[in-house]
């Protein structure tokens, strides 16, 4: 039975790295679609949304048949406890790709913005943190999970910063409101995947350390 159940434990990671894989590529694919204006990019992501949404659905079953059957303890619970949590963020992170690959393709449609240094730095920096939460999870590395809660100021500030200009931009180009709103829906997508990136490294620290630290990860 105990090798059954660590049979089970395994697989749950597998699906979960998996899951992750899948969604670091459809944000990779969304935010190279936006600053390459690649419509074709910009539909694999949406097209691909459905295999990570499947994949949440095996998570929820093998946790839940791993609580209800085996009543795990100490470090198994967490683990899967944690690896629920985490699973809602990887589909939340998918779902704000896609959301960024839609905006991709209403963007293609018009000329394009003024060159965005900032909107680049944010979408980098919400991808850093993608990267380095998923690695923290897979490492089972606490250090890794503090450094992803480290960059959320950052993204939030990114985020601020670009909504301004955004917001002066239109004040002086009328004719390009419609396509500036739909650049600051993109800045509030990818600060809302690095708010979810922090919420997986919070999740790696419960696991490997048994602390909830939600809401006050640099403690």
């Amino acid at each position: 039975m105990e090798s059954r159940f660590h049979q089970e434990l395994d697989q749950l990671k597998l699906t979960i790295l998996k899951m992750a894989a899948l969604t670091e590529t459809a944000l990779e694919k969304g935010i190279h679609a936006l600053f390459e204006r690649d419509v074709e990019i910009a539909d694999e992501v949406i097209r691909g949304d459905r295999e990570i949404n499947l994949l949440e659905i095996d998570v929820d079953k093998y946790c839940l048949r791993l609580l209800a059957l085996d009543q795990p303890m100490a470090r198994d619970l967490r683990f899967i406890i944690g690896c629920m949590k985490i699973s809602v963020d990887l589909e939340r992170i998918a779902d704000q790709a896609v959301n960024v690959a839609e905006r991709a393709i209403v963007l293609s449609q018009s000329p394009p913005l003024p060159r965005n240094p900032l909107m680049l730095e944010l979408a980098e920096t919400a991808l850093d943190m993608v990267r380095c939460a998923i690695s923290a999870f897979v490492q089972e590395n606490v250090t890794q999970a503090r450094d992803v809660c480290q960059l959320d100021d950052n993204a939030d500030e990114l985020n601020v910063t670009v909504l301004k200009n955004l917001l002066n931009y239109m004040v002086k180009e009328v004719p390009a409101v419609e396509r500036s709103v739909q650049t600051i829906i993109v800045a509030r997508c990818l600060e809302r995947v690095a708010d979810q990136a922090t919420n997986i490294a919070e999740s790696v620290i419960f696991i490997v350390q048994g602390m909830n630290i939600k809401h006050h990860c640099d403690q």
